[in-house]
């Protein structure tokens, strides 16, 4: 009984940290005619995981005007995107609405960072 018990406190705890929300892995979006942000993600890694925690907040904040997208880097079209805007896990890229590349964060450690640069780049 108390070795079930365990069982599910530590399923519970590794549940409760795991990236809520999904993000789309489309970036063609990217130059369609609304602003895109793109979260260069690895999954052997931390850092892609601790920015799309922040992200969770803005997205809502910014919906109508900012498309949240995810480049996974285990999959060849984000190797092919962190290389050609040399990006790594947690990278943070703004993209205007013609798919101007307008900001770069590497790995922002609070949600205030990313919403300035969000108003900055975009006036939201």
């Amino acid at each position: 009984m108390v070795v079930a018990a365990i069982v599910v406190a530590t399923l519970g705890l590794v549940w409760s940290q795991l990236p809520k929300g999904s993000y789309p892995t489309d970036l063609a979006r990217i130059g369609q005619g609304q602003a895109v942000l793109v979260l260069a993600m690895d999954g052997n890694y931390q850092a892609g995981a601790a920015v799309m925690h922040l992200m969770h907040g803005l997205r809502r904040e910014y919906a109508d005007a900012v498309h949240f997208v995810a480049a996974p880097l285990a999959r060849p079209e984000g190797q092919a995107f962190a290389r050609r805007h040399q990006a790594a896990d947690g990278t943070v890229l703004l993209f205007d609405g013609s798919g101007q590349r307008v900001a770069v964060l590497h790995a922002p450690q609070t949600e205030d960072e990313l919403r300035q640069a969000l108003r900055q780049a975009f006036g939201h």
